[in-house]
């Protein structure tokens, strides 16, 4: 028979679990230009950094907030001065500040580094140069906003989760599955990786392979590791 991995349980019947969306406080935006001023910053269960209100001249606006800031500061979107919360294009930004909330393209939003910061390393007509947390060099839109500063709450790693019961409600409240036992720790039965010999089959996998057997590197190129 065969082996009824997660990746095929998920797809039958619907999901197991559905997201508490009701909950999250909303989705931030740079769809609006100008000062605003900061009236709350609130807790959003979906998000491991926390949201800052701003009042503006189109209503209240959600963004996310920068280590340092407090209620009743004035943040500038678009337009102003390179200090710490405001959010402008990248060609605006000098050379080695911190920047998190990056927009992939122009006018999509913040995508990259919600929860960590990329540092600012040249400009060029064309484009601007980052230096993202994975320490690799990415090419950015000079027009893409970004947020000026670390995210906030970038300290929660200094602080373990003592009990499982709180790690359980965390990934319960992102629609993570969650405990999940290893591949290699299951029987020969569950997974094609289980059993003494872990795995025992190769991870390569064509990908044509039936669902009970396509885990590990799916179609992959070439394995091992990577000469240099």
């Amino acid at each position: 028979m065969g082996k009824r991995i997660i990746s095929r349980a998920r797809g039958k019947g619907g999901p197991r679990y559905r997201s508490p969306g009701h909950r999250f406080a909303g989705k931030p935006s740079y769809s609006f230009r100008g000062d605003a001023t900061i009236i709350d910053i609130i807790h959003d269960p979906a998000r491991v950094v926390p949201l800052a209100k701003l009042q503006t001249e189109n209503g209240e606006k959600l963004v996310l907030a920068a280590n340092g800031i407090k209620v009743g500061d004035k943040l500038s979107v678009k337009i102003g001065e390179a200090n710490n919360g405001n959010i402008l294009p990248l060609s605006a930004i000098p050379k080695g500040s911190y920047v998190f909330g990056i927009e992939s393209q122009p006018d999509s939003g913040p995508k990259f580094c919600n929860t960590s910061y990329a540092i600012v390393v040249s400009h060029d007509p064309n484009k601007v140069i980052l230096q993202m947390p994975s320490k690799k060099f990415k090419d950015f839109n000079p027009n893409c906003l970004a947020t000026i500063g670390t995210p906030a709450n970038y300290g929660r790693q200094d602080k373990p989760f003592v009990k499982a019961g709180q790690l359980f409600y965390k990934m319960g409240a992102r629609n993570k599955l969650w405990p999940r036992s290893s591949a290699s720790k299951m029987n020969p039965v569950d997974h094609p990786f289980g059993g003494k010999t872990k795995p025992g089959t190769p991870k390569t996998i064509s990908r044509n392979a039936p669902p009970g057997a396509k885990v590990g590197s799916i179609g992959a190129r070439r394995a091992g590791k990577k000469k240099k």
